[in-house]
């Protein structure tokens, strides 16, 4: 399978986990997936508000991760897809998901439990300026070592699943 095919159905999963979102008119759904990439299995999953406390997809999948996957080898390269770009500001005052990325792979508990780093982010679409007009996700992975590609082809399904509810928009 060539990387192009891959990449679309690694997202294709992502997008699936962001259809399990419920109507919310003041924040996205999102959807995400962490692969393992030696062995092209995902080992996380996560969608928006799915965990306690107005989460974000991203952070649901590093929080699944850090409790519920065994110990690999710390040099392990994990890839993350999430359905659109990472957030840098939270309006709700909780942690953005680009710095919960940053977070998991510079913690300790991270590499005591010899789980891997996030080494790229694959992202659907970028996020749009329905509630935050700049998002510098893109720059904060960059200028920390975790790689940023777009994946094409999902995008208006992307944010018509990302929108569910929102009639203003």
């Amino acid at each position: 399978m060539s990387d192009d095919r891959k990449h679309l159905e690694y997202m294709s999963l992502a997008l699936e986990q962001a259809r399990k979102c419920g109507v919310t008119l003041t924040a996205f759904c999102v959807g995400a997936i962490i692969v393992e990439d030696s062995t092209n299995t995902v080992i996380a999953t996560g969608y928006s508000r799915e965990l306690p406390g107005n989460t974000h997809a991203e952070q649901n999948c590093l929080t699944k991760l850090l409790s519920e996957t065994t110990a690999a080898r710390a040099d392990t390269r994990y890839s993350l897809y999430t359905t659109m770009e990472p957030c840098s500001e939270r309006l709700s005052g909780n942690t953005p998901c680009t710095d919960s990325i940053i977070k998991y792979n510079n913690s300790s508990e991270r590499k005591k439990r010899g789980l891997g780093r996030v080494e790229a982010v694959f992202v659907g679409v970028k996020e749009p300026g329905d509630f935050i007009m700049n998002n510098v996700g893109q720059d904060k992975l960059l200028a920390n070592g975790v790689g940023y590609i777009h994946i094409s082809g999902l995008e208006e399904e992307i944010l018509e699943v990302a929108r569910k509810g929102h009639s203003n928009i």
